[in-house]
């Protein structure tokens, strides 16, 4: 698919955004991105010049409220942030993408940040530093049990303690709430008790070999990967249900016993920080809405390339009007 797209009105994969309903539910961070782009990346000890500074708004969890509130589901974030200015400007930043924060507690000491280089072809590297993020306690979580239970599915990533991720992932399980977890930041073994508690898995190409400790392809070529041993092998660590991003490559949907290829949107990036979070957030409106997840995953194809056209995370996500004219023109 070129950057324009094609330029036909039937297209059903983009129609399913009109489908697009049901309550999600993010547990997680909210981080204040410092993000600054440059020519190129820097080498370790090495100075570059930057463009100015911005800051932005992001965490993985509240990336992933973002996206799936921008186009349309009723999106709920449990977390906190801390007593400094940029606490305000990240409550403000999810309100005006329509979530709801008003179960995010607030904390002493700073809110959660990233440091953020971009360079001229959309790499990024990423310093966190988790703050008010470190104290979202499994105590908290618990207290959260009446509106989490009440949701349609459950979204978690690792930037929170790892016993308050747990924590939510059983009080989701328990009721009968699907959860879908991010394995990133990348822990090379998750606990069993989580896994147990998770329904869906979600990680990219190289976060999944370090996982089944296998040798990744040459050249990152994929294609001739045996998927069906992968999905053999992530049953056995015990998910049923993995989505593996390849980034500008699509990604594979491994199902029970199916393995479904994504194929990618190709558009000109400009910056893929939170692309994966967009990806993420898409998938988790859909299953809250019903898809079944290949479908869940084709639209975030759509949601994410349109994602890498702007700068940041959650600025550059999309509302439902925003990614249909990118890509069909309307």
């Amino acid at each position: 698919m070129s950057d324009e797209t094609n330029t036909t009105t039937n297209n059903p994969v983009l129609a399913a955004l009109s489908r697009i309903h049901g309550t999600v539910s993010v547990v997680g961070s909210m981080n204040a991105d410092y993000t600054v782009t440059t020519e190129r990346l820097p080498r370790p000890g090495e100075t570059v010049t930057g463009d100015p500074l911005r800051i932005l708004p992001g965490g993985k969890s509240g990336n992933q409220a973002a996206a799936a509130a921008r186009i349309g589901a009723d999106t709920w974030l449990f977390g906190a942030v801390g007593e400094d200015a940029n606490a305000d400007f990240l409550l403000g930043k999810l309100g005006d993408a329509g979530v709801d924060t008003a179960n995010v507690l607030r904390v002493e000491g700073p809110s959660g940040t990233t440091v953020i280089t971009v360079d001229a072809h959309g790499e990024n590297t990423i310093v966190y530093s988790p703050g008010s993020n470190a104290q979202v306690s499994a105590k908290y979580i618990e207290s959260m049990r009446e509106k989490l239970v009440s949701s349609g599915v459950l979204g978690l990533c690792l930037e929170s303690p790892i016993e308050t991720v747990t924590a939510s992932a059983r009080i989701c399980h328990e009721a009968g709430v699907k959860v879908l977890i991010n394995n990133s930041p990348f822990m090379p073994t998750l606990p069993q008790e989580l896994i147990e508690f998770c329904d869906i898995l979600l990680v990219n190409e190289h976060e999944m070999a370090q996982m089944l400790d296998v040798v990744e392809p040459e050249n990152d070529d994929w294609s001739a990967f045996d998927w069906d041993q992968a999905l053999d092998q992530l049953r056995e660590l015990g998910f049923e249900q993995t989505i593996v991003t390849l980034g500008g490559d699509g990604s594979v949907v491994l199902d029970a016993t199916d393995v479904t290829p994504i194929a990618p949107v190709k558009v000109t990036p400009v910056d893929t920080t939170g692309c994966g979070d967009a990806f993420m957030g898409t998938v988790l409106a859909g299953l809250a809405s019903g898809f079944a997840l290949r479908d869940a995953a084709q639209l975030a194809s759509y949601v994410s390339a349109y994602a890498a056209t702007g700068l940041g995370a959650q600025a550059s996500y999309g509302n439902v009007v925003q990614i249909m004219k990118r890509f069909i023109g309307r």
